[in-house]
């Protein structure tokens, strides 16, 4: 399944995203998580990742990127 299809299929006005299972990763996870952010925002959606571990917010603070993921 695409990203896109993946995400209509999602009802209501946020995506909830828990990468708390997320345990090795590198900064291609944080693309991932950015395309998602961008698949919903264009389709008039909030996103939000849940269950953040430390080695995954340290990362996306190195990329100055936290805050788009964090965003509630």
């Amino acid at each position: 399944m695409s990203l896109q299809r993946d995400m209509n299929a999602i009802h209501g006005p946020q995506v909830v995203l828990d990468a708390s299972a997320m345990l090795k990763f590198d900064s291609s996870a944080l693309a991932v998580l950015l395309q998602c952010r961008r698949e919903a925002l264009r389709m008039g959606k909030s996103f939000v990742v849940q269950g953040i571990s430390l080695r995954l917010r340290e990362l996306a603070a190195l990329y100055g990127i936290v805050d788009l993921l964090e965003a509630a």
